[in-house]
């Protein structure tokens, strides 16, 4: 999708939610649609449970694919692969649930895994609409206004991060996200480690966890800065950022780029917490004006990982709706 350009990708997801809720019966459109300012609209979590929205179980394979047409809408060709792979962990763990209780696990894929539709608004008409899949280490998301789309926060997780038995064996979720940041750390001179590493034990989950709003807490060093970084550092840095933004089709992907781009490189900073070596748990951050990425790996003996992107001022499209409300005041609207 690298020539898809933000109108396209607005319109195609138009069309995908059109085509998809002309699709369900009147009880399963109940279950997917909600106002646009639902309560839950900033609201969501990574944990294991029911979310609002129609369970993905609940739909026909044509409906099915339909659903997850917009995953494929949202992510890259490598997010997307990203995301197949935490669903297939998730159904590894299903599996290996069943064989431990001797229950009957049968087929273990999206139609049957945790994760929820949520349609908000009304993709048909000229407000702001959103749609969302949620589930168990699992968030994808898009907000649409006119032709504009917000695709954040983005969570991906996975337990186990590295499937350790049976067929799937040696599958592992997230590599790069780990290796890089770790490369990163191990490239540092002593006196930058001291910097970046900001405890010698990592926390037991990501700071902001699924708060509506991103912000790392006060007490929390930030680490060391690209501004103190070496040219190749450097490079591993910008690296690892990409990583999370190309989760995202190209479009999203790069004005995500020109907003930390336009802030400055010089203001990011990398923070590290807990021991180097593999297989030891670990978390980190960066942060700057624009973005906050988090990852954590501690839970599990380091197996279980956590790993979210969220954006300052784009999340649920916050900057979108309010030149929206600017522009085309609605009765009551706020942001």
């Amino acid at each position: 999708m690298a020539d898809v350009t933000m109108p396209d990708l607005a319109e195609a997801m138009r069309s995908t939610v059109r085509d998809l809720l002309h699709s369900l019966d009147a009880g399963q459109r109940d279950r997917a649609l909600f106002a646009f300012d639902a309560d839950f609209h900033r609201q969501w979590t990574y944990f294991p449970g029911e979310r609002p929205g129609l369970r993905l179980g609940d739909l026909g394979a044509e409906q099915l694919d339909k659903a997850l047409d917009l995953l494929r809408l949202i992510h890259s060709a490598r997010g997307w692969s990203d995301a197949q792979i935490v669903i297939t962990i998730e159904a590894v763990k299903h599996e290996l649930f069943h064989q431990q209780t001797g229950q009957q696990a049968g087929h273990t894929h999206a139609r049957q895994l945790p994760y929820w539709l949520a349609v908000l608004g009304d993709p048909t008409g000229g407000d702001p609409w959103a749609w969302r899949i949620n589930g168990h280490h699992l968030l994808a998301q898009a907000t649409v206004i006119g032709d504009r789309v917000s695709g954040l926060p983005h969570f991906f997780g996975a337990s186990p991060a590295t499937v350790l038995s049976g067929p799937h064996s040696g599958l592992r979720a997230l590599p790069r996200e780990e290796d890089l940041a770790r490369e990163l750390v191990l490239a540092l001179q002593e006196d930058q480690r001291r910097t970046a590493v900001i405890a010698g034990t990592a926390p037991v989950d990501i700071a902001t966890r699924w708060d509506p709003v991103a912000a790392l807490p006060q007490q929390q060093p930030s680490g060391i800065p690209y501004a103190r970084l070496d040219h190749f550092q450097r490079e591993l840095f910008v690296a690892l950022v990409r990583q999370y933004l190309d989760r995202a089709t190209p479009v999203i992907a790069d004005q995500a780029w020109n907003d930390i781009t336009d802030a400055g490189l010089e203001n990011l900073a990398f923070g590290w917490a807990g021991p180097i070596e593999h297989g030891t748990g670990h978390y980190y951050a960066i942060s700057g004006p624009s973005v906050l990425i988090e990852y954590d790996n501690t839970q599990d003996d380091a197996n279980h990982i956590h790993s979210v992107w969220r954006d300052l001022r784009r999340d649920f499209a916050g900057d979108l709706l309010a030149r929206h409300y600017a522009e085309a005041p609605h009765p009551g609207g706020s942001v």
